[in-house]
């Protein structure tokens, strides 16, 4: 299934105290797992930075990764990216067969 690396930053006036994080997570991962059960999240990290949480998971196309990010935002009053991503072996697999330089 493919891979998105999600990118999060927490509005700042949606924390009124350290609690809130946990607060905005639950109500944002329960709606992600209501609405996509699809999801499969392998990895989930705090970060310094630009970004409060930097998130892996696993999704069977682009468009339940947009709805990922789209109830991640409104639930979570955050701004999210998702990029796609693909494993190192993979990728390996898929620039093998390249043309090399002209």
């Amino acid at each position: 299934m493919p891979q998105f690396i999600m990118l999060t930053r927490i509005a700042a006036q949606s924390l009124h105290q350290p609690k809130s994080f946990e607060t905005l997570e639950r109500h944002a991962a329960e709606q992600v797992a209501k609405t996509c059960p699809e999801v499969k999240w392998t990895a989930n990290f705090a970060v310094l930075g630009p970004y409060d949480y930097v998130d892996i998971f696993e999704a069977p196309d682009v468009q339940s990764a947009m709805r990922v990010s789209a109830l991640v935002r409104s639930y979570g009053h955050a701004h999210t990216e998702v990029w796609p991503a693909v494993d190192w072996a993979e990728f390996k697999k898929i620039v093998h067969g390249l043309p090399g330089p002209l």
